[in-house]
């Protein structure tokens, strides 16, 4: 069988397969003549298939397929100078909705070189655009909302806080007064808490500067002589979901408001450390004080508000705690070992 037999066989064939596509196909020549188009591209574009073969691809419809960037690209892949590759177009026509496309086109290889033959592939993305924008419109609500809702937590915890200090000055009873200063202690350090999430991105929060920010906080509300008293933060590069960094953050303001009022009982100057590591799911939280220690040597915490507190978050963290002497001092140490909870991390190394 001679060649040209063969070369008419493979350009029949590939007729055919253009037009029983059930996507949108054009099989153009050199100079953009409409070859063949796929019954998919008539129907999807509303074309007569009758209308279709030998004309230009710029006279198809009412014209609309005129783009000059498209034009000449097609002509630059026609020469082997470029690719389309998903290629993004608006398709305008007259009373219709604007329609997004993606095309791709390439040379066809039929063996025939002095007869350049153009393959260009169409998807409709409009649908999918469309549903992309209306999920990013509703993470932007969402967002805007849980910002807006933070906010006004924030000025009701302030509120809060206000009253219970009115209420601490005007009882009587040191008892009260002592309960009340307590409460406003633990509002003012949750609503450092709510605003260190408020500024956290992607649901995640990044421990360094959330615990720096929570005990500068508790430092500016209850140490009066900075020169005296101190708190220090030493944390690694861990990242952690927010519903976790919460819990973290009241351990750590409940420990840090246990040793401001206990560890430094006629003591002249102290010092508090928070300190955090994390290896893969693993990680301890330790916060130690330069304090007078356990009564007697004893290792065993006060059962009291504070301690239920740290004990409940520490369960929920599937954490065991530990109380040591410090010698001098007091260190409490959480730690969490093994897969239990996998929603502690540290990001990979750069």
């Amino acid at each position: 069988m001679s060649k040209e037999p063969i070369a008419h066989f493979e350009a029949a064939s590939t007729l055919a397969v253009v037009v029983s596509s059930n996507e949108p196909l054009l099989f153009l020549s050199a100079d953009q003549k409409v070859i063949a188009a796929s019954t998919s591209f008539c129907r999807t574009f509303e074309i007569d298939p009758a209308t279709i073969p030998g004309r230009a691809l710029s006279e198809l419809g009412n014209g609309e397929w005129a783009m000059p960037k498209l034009t000449s690209l097609l002509k630059a892949t026609a020469a082997g100078s470029a690719m389309i590759e998903a290629y993004e177009i608006d398709l305008m026509r007259p009373n219709q909705k604007t329609r997004q496309l993606v095309v791709n086109a390439q040379i066809l290889d039929d063996g025939n070189k002095d007869h350049i033959r153009l393959l260009v592939a169409l998807s409709d993305v409009t649908d999918a655009r469309a549903e992309a924008k209306l999920k990013d419109d509703l993470v932007r609500d969402k967002a805007i909302l849980i910002q807006e809702v933070q906010h006004r937590v924030a000025n009701s915890l302030q509120i809060i806080a206000s009253v219970l200090m009115q209420s601490a000055r005007r009882v009587q009873s040191e008892e009260a007064r002592g309960h009340l200063h307590n409460a406003h202690h633990r509002v003012m350090s949750i609503a450092a808490v709510q605003r260190q999430l408020s500024t956290s991105s992607g649901g995640n929060v990044e421990l360094r500067s959330y615990f720096t920010q929570l005990c500068e906080s508790l430092g500016a509300s209850m140490i009066a002589d900075e020169s005296r008293f101190s708190i220090s933060v030493t944390v690694d590069d861990s990242v952690v979901e927010a519903d976790v960094s919460v819990s973290l953050g009241l351990i750590v303001t409940e420990l840090v408001i246990n040793a401001l009022k206990h560890a430094f009982i006629d003591q002249q100057t102290g010092r508090i450390a928070i300190d955090y590591r994390s290896t893969g799911s693993d990680w301890t939280l330790s916060v130690a004080d330069d304090g007078v220690g356990m009564p007697n040597g004893s290792v065993a915490a006060k059962a009291g508000l504070g301690t239920g507190i740290v004990e409940a978050l520490a369960r929920n963290l599937q954490g065991e705690i530990k109380l040591n002497d410090a010698s001098p001092g007091t260190a409490v140490i959480i730690s969490h070992r093994g897969d239990a909870d996998r929603r502690t991390r540290i990001p990979a190394a750069a």
